[in-house]
């Protein structure tokens, strides 16, 4: 999957303004902070560094956004990002891992597919070494592997905050059904627990379904194409992301059913759009941009040494509702992967 393209000059425009900044027009290894002695880079190297990211398949418009932090950040901070795509399949991400672990990098960044899948290439890593940022999902427990740092939403907090919003929409009464990610995602795992924790606190509202479609749009129309024949009245639905979302929202519309409310997780720049015309109710924004573009600041910190305090083991990275009427400054905020 190409990486969506739209925004290319203004980040160029960004990056050029960053450089002239840095009194350099191309960077040539010099780092943005070596004046002042801070950020992740405090420790001034020419030496170019060297990465290897893999997300959990970059047909997931979140996973092609973050790549494309990732490389952004990465040619501010003098860093070669190398990216390995295990198309959404915790067997060939082990591959992908194990691959990396026989290779020379100064930092790894990896989304796992699934919790406890990639532990042993990791752990080979983390031997070598080689300090491993863990972004999204958890590799494995903290207490049992021994990341640098685990960068990730509050994920309880986004399934929870969506799912009051819809419930509300609804006065606290109707029928709502939940499409959930990949089961051994603890992403998905936390957005199902935040999506219990409200309607638990609504006798009135009753959950017509819960199944998962692994983060896959095809499975998604297939389930709601039943979904839409076995329920006459289906008054709110929540999805465990974007792309989900709207690939129901597509099935609704073509069978007449668009009065459903829609809610889903990420806030990608379709999404917004979709709250801005009507066709989704509500999103939170999960930042793609902080994650991967955290892990560029983590992974060169750990490398080149910082003069800051040292990397928390675990930070949340936080995203807010969205709303018409924050829509138009969070797509420019994700132009600039500031958000």
């Amino acid at each position: 999957m190409q990486p969506d393209s739209r925004f290319q000059p203004r980040r160029r425009e960004l990056f050029h303004l960053a450089a002239a900044a840095a009194g350099t027009t191309a960077f040539g290894g010099v780092n943005l902070f070596a004046a002042t002695g801070q950020g992740a880079g405090a420790a001034h190297s020419r030496r170019r560094l060297r990465a290897a990211f893999s997300n959990i398949g970059l047909q997931v418009s979140w996973c092609a956004q973050g790549k494309q932090a990732a490389e952004f950040w990465g040619r501010l901070f003098n860093v070669d990002v190398t990216w390995f795509d295990p198309d959404l399949s915790a067997a060939k991400q082990f591959a992908i891992v194990d691959e990396m672990a026989s290779g020379k990098w100064d930092f790894v960044a990896i989304q796992a597919v699934d919790i406890d899948t990639i532990t042993e290439p990791v752990v080979k890593l983390v031997r070598a070494g080689i300090p491993v940022i863990d972004m999204d999902t958890l590799i494995a427990p903290l207490d049992q592997i021994d990341v640098l740092t685990f960068l990730a939403p509050d994920n309880v907090f986004m399934g929870a905050a969506v799912t009051q919003a819809l419930v509300d929409a609804i006065d606290g009464q109707g029928t709502i059904i939940m499409t959930q990610g990949a089961a051994g995602h603890t992403g998905a795992q936390g957005r199902a627990i935040g999506f219990q924790s409200v309607v638990d606190r609504f006798p009135n509202v009753q959950v017509l379904a819960t199944d998962s479609a692994d983060w896959d749009v095809a499975k998604t129309a297939r389930l709601w194409e039943g979904y839409l024949d076995m329920y006459p009245k289906i008054d709110a639905a929540f999805f465990h992301n974007d792309d989900m979302a709207l690939a129901a929202a597509s099935v609704m519309k073509a069978r007449g059913r668009t009065e459903i409310l829609i809610g889903g997780v990420d806030a990608m720049p379709p999404a917004i759009e979709a709250i801005v015309d009507g066709r989704m109710y509500a999103t939170v924004r999960n930042s793609s941009c902080r994650i991967h573009g955290g892990a560029i600041f983590a992974g060169v910190a750990a490398a080149r040494g910082s003069n800051t305090s040292p990397i928390p083991k675990h930070v949340i990275i936080d995203g807010p509702i969205v709303t018409k009427a924050n829509a138009p400054g969070m797509l420019w905020m994700e132009e600039q992967f500031l958000i």
